[in-house]
């Protein structure tokens, strides 16, 4: 899968993109991760990208056309139109489901990253799909929210992981939060691992990890666990849960 990211600050995609989990990927050509510099489409001396917005206001547009020429550098070549995708408070909150939905729909996104008071607006309109948001809340920019993207989307690939299982297990994918997780030492502060996990029988390790899972999703997420439809064995293990 693609990602192109056009942004001001392409070093700062680089030095997060390239490590880890995400740049083995990167290396084994499982996903590629471009960073576009908007600034260099600039036709501004100073390569300047923003301007004064109309109407008066505080702070400062990014103006559509070094924005447009950075798009068209990407696409100019291609025989398809990639998913465009403006990193914005104003767009519809990143989900597990949403993540899902860009890897099983698209194998090539762009991504924008807008700054100071905004983008102009005839651009959004010419070029972009959708506007996706991180959350109900304000960033300087827009590329830590293009890396959570990327990050979110690229551990549902097969081969970026390594154990193709643990993206399953982990919180949010079926609408679960997490069971607890424990490692040696077996005692810890005081703390042991709970007996389950050291009997070696799967079956019981398992029904333990799913009652734990229900357990933690009703008491810290109780807005995930209202969608949740149980069956009558979750019911059970929920209860037996809240007796212990």
């Amino acid at each position: 899968m693609r990602f192109d990211i056009l942004t001001l600050f392409p070093e700062m995609i680089r030095s997060v993109m390239n490590e880890s989990i995400i740049g083995r990927a990167v290396e084994n050509r499982i996903i590629e991760i471009n960073a576009v510099n908007i600034r260099d489409f600039s036709r501004d001396k100073h390569r300047k990208v923003d301007d004064y917005p109309y109407g008066g206001g505080n702070g400062m547009v990014m103006m559509a056309q070094p924005i447009y020429d950075a798009y068209l550098s990407i696409v100019q070549n291609l025989d398809y139109k990639p998913r465009v995708i403006y990193m914005s408070p104003q767009g519809r909150v990143l989900t597990q489901s949403i993540a899902k939905e860009l890897k099983e729909n698209n194998s090539h996104l762009v991504l924008l990253c807008g700054h100071y008071e905004g983008i102009d607006e005839r651009v959004i309109e010419e070029i972009v799909d959708e506007e996706i948001s991180i959350g109900d809340f304000v960033l300087t920019g827009g590329e830590l929210p293009a890396m959570v993207l990327v990050d979110c989307v690229s551990r549902l690939i097969p081969g970026v992981l390594s154990n193709e299982e643990s993206s399953i297990e982990e919180s949010h994918y079926n609408g679960l939060l997490e069971y607890p997780q424990y490692t040696r030492p077996y005692e810890f502060n005081g703390k042991t691992v709970p007996e389950v996990l050291m009997s070696g029988h799967h079956a019981n390790i398992n029904k333990w990890r799913r009652q734990q899972s229900l357990l933690r999703t009703c008491h810290k997420r109780p807005d995930l666990f209202s969608r949740l439809e149980l069956s009558e064995e979750d019911k059970k293990l929920l209860q037996s849960g809240f007796d212990s």
